[in-house]
């Protein structure tokens, strides 16, 4: 076997088949299977089929919700007509083995100047289209952990019972304990003042939106994957992509001249990464614990608590 390339079981080859093929050719022949980068949570495959190409992600079958809930995902995001979104062929299990199928794209980095600027602008678009309240139709993940969605008509709170609270929790029952969980629950809390003057409307998000789901494709169009979407606060994304870094300084220019910042951002953008940090300390280990207690410290001493 060439190096790279994956066997696939009988019984998976077949659902991929049927899958890929649709309708107009159920049974259509799988070429090749590739193992290829792309999936930190998941495997990944370049699936080659009658001249078709996809990106297969296998994962144990007992998280196959998650595969359901990033084609939900995708398929929102696919409202936006500035963006592009892979296509979703379809999801499933096979024997033990979750699946999901999607169109392959050849992608680049966000790093030019005139891609930033483009993505900044297609990435407001997104931000415009509007929900009726706060979260989403049903949970879904962030990574490999529950984001929970449900709908509230205040932001703030939203954020507090939907987003930290449950990231405290599950460091909880992780072992988790002292200061971290005594300061988080006591800013879960206080979160309202933070919003005092701030009462962003419902934007649909990306919600997982780091330099690792987001490229360019072929066309230098912004194309963004691996989404946790939910209605929020529009500056939930654009903290989140400076967490990590990645994205160039004419993304954020042309973001702002298509439509401002309020102020206070910078604090806020505080409190929205706190999210992630916690979600990182939960996945990942305790190198993140120190981070979320210098930022949850932060954040209480700029509120007064």
């Amino acid at each position: 076997m060439t190096p790279g390339h994956h066997p696939l079981d009988p019984a998976l080859r077949a659902a991929l088949s049927t899958v890929i093929g649709g309708d107009r050719n159920p049974a259509a022949a799988i070429d090749s299977a590739t193992e290829i980068g792309g999936g930190s949570i998941s495997r990944a495959l370049l699936v080659e089929s009658a001249g078709q190409r996809c990106f297969v992600k296998l994962n144990d079958a007992s998280l196959a919700g998650m595969f359901a809930a990033e084609a939900d995902g995708l398929g929102a995001l696919a409202a936006c007509s500035a963006l592009r979104v892979p296509r979703v062929f379809g999801h499933g299990i096979c024997g033990r083995q979750a699946y999901l199928v999607l169109e392959y794209l050849p992608l680049q980095p966000l790093r030019e100047r005139r891609h930033g600027s483009e993505a900044g602008r297609s990435l407001a678009a997104l931000h415009r289209i509007r929900g009726p309240q706060f979260g989403w139709q049903h949970d879904n993940f962030i990574g490999s952990s529950p984001q929970y969605n449900k709908q509230q008509r205040t932001w703030a709170l939203f954020f507090a019972r939907q987003r930290l609270l449950p990231q405290l929790a599950m460091a909880r029952r992780q072992g988790q304990h002292g200061k971290l969980i005594a300061n988080g629950e006591r800013l879960a809390e206080k979160v309202p003042a933070l919003f005092v003057d701030h009462q962003p409307q419902p934007s649909l998000l990306h919600g997982d939106l780091w330099s690792g789901n987001a490229a360019v494709d072929e066309a230098g169009t912004l194309t963004l994957f691996d989404p946790a979407v939910y209605f929020g606060d529009r500056e939930a994304d654009l903290a989140m992509t400076e967490l990590f870094g990645g994205f160039p300084d004419s993304f954020y220019a042309a973001y702002r001249e298509a439509w401002p910042v309020a102020d206070g951002f910078e604090q806020r953008k505080l409190l929205y990464n706190l999210y992630h940090v916690l979600n990182h300390l939960n996945l990942f280990g305790s190198g993140y614990l120190h981070q979320a207690e210098r930022m949850i410290a932060r954040l209480l001493a700029e509120i007064g608590g």
